[in-house]
């Protein structure tokens, strides 16, 4: 269990691919909020794509440096061309130099002084070297017993179950992947409000390619989007001010703080 002292801020490391909007939007909130008074200290940004490798990730790594958060970037494509090993498969065991790569990164990431690493949009799954060594808490857009995988795959999975609600949470990064224990969550409607009429208008049958290109799975995307960074906000608030332990006896159910800020 993470223990911390109550008179300090809580000092965290940020792990992300920075592939997109998303994993950028979420950083430049969590300044915003650090800026109003979260008591949260950003101890390193890590990244597993270099400089120059990709231009979303470049214009996340500019903002970061901006803000003044010591940044690590180590390419985990450049690291596995380098060993002449073969990409990860879905449904495979990981290969080893993925555990070989977490090795590299812990080592870095023991240079600086952090409680709690928080993965955002950080597109590998955790091995034993990494998420052994420190406490890691990862965002999914679900509720904890809702879909796995990717939120393309969740907002699908959501459509074809035609399900009622969904949500967010941060678990615990085990080697359970997206199965760790739930550290908060919150939950929001996927009915009324407009949004009836989208799901009358959906073949739920299409293929996945099909089904991300539908209103509805916009509509639900945006319900997610809309509250995944205030949720991460609360989320590491209740962290710093000791309301939320990692992990906790119970999840922590933030619909309410979340619900409100919505009105």
């Amino acid at each position: 269990m993470m223990t911390r002292r109550m008179t300090e801020r809580l000092r965290i490391a940020w792990l992300t691919t920075g592939r997109g909007p998303g994993s950028y939007g979420a950083f430049e909130a969590l300044t915003r909020a650090i800026d109003d008074g979260l008591p949260v200290e950003v101890a390193v940004v890590f990244l597993n794509r270099d400089r120059g490798e990709f231009e979303a990730t470049d214009r996340l790594i500019a903002f970061a440096q901006s803000r003044g958060a010591p940044v690590e970037t180590l390419s985990s494509v450049a690291f596995r061309k380098s060993r002449g090993a073969a990409r990860s498969k879905p449904g495979e065991s990981l290969p080893p130099w993925r555990t070989e790569y977490d090795e590299v990164v812990a080592a870095r990431l023991a240079r600086y002084n952090f409680e709690l690493g928080v993965m955002f949009g950080y597109m590998l799954i955790a091995t034993e070297p990494l998420q052994g060594r420190f406490t890691f808490i990862n965002d999914h857009p679900a509720l904890p017993d809702g879909p796995t995988g990717t939120y393309q795959e969740v907002i699908c999975e959501l459509i074809r179950a035609g399900a009622k609600e969904s949500g967010c949470m941060m678990n615990l990064v085990t080697g359970d992947v997206d199965r760790g224990p739930t550290i908060s969550y919150c939950r929001y409607s996927l009915r009324g409000d407009g949004i009836d009429e989208l799901w009358a208008a959906t073949d739920r049958s299409l293929p996945r390619g099909e089904l991300e290109l539908t209103p509805l799975y916009g509509e639900i995307r945006r319900r997610g989007v809309e509250r995944e960074r205030p949720f991460l906000i609360e989320t590491l608030r209740a962290i710093a001010d000791g309301r939320l332990v990692v992990p906790p006896e119970a999840p922590f159910d933030l619909t309410e703080a979340l619900e409100g800020r919505q009105r």
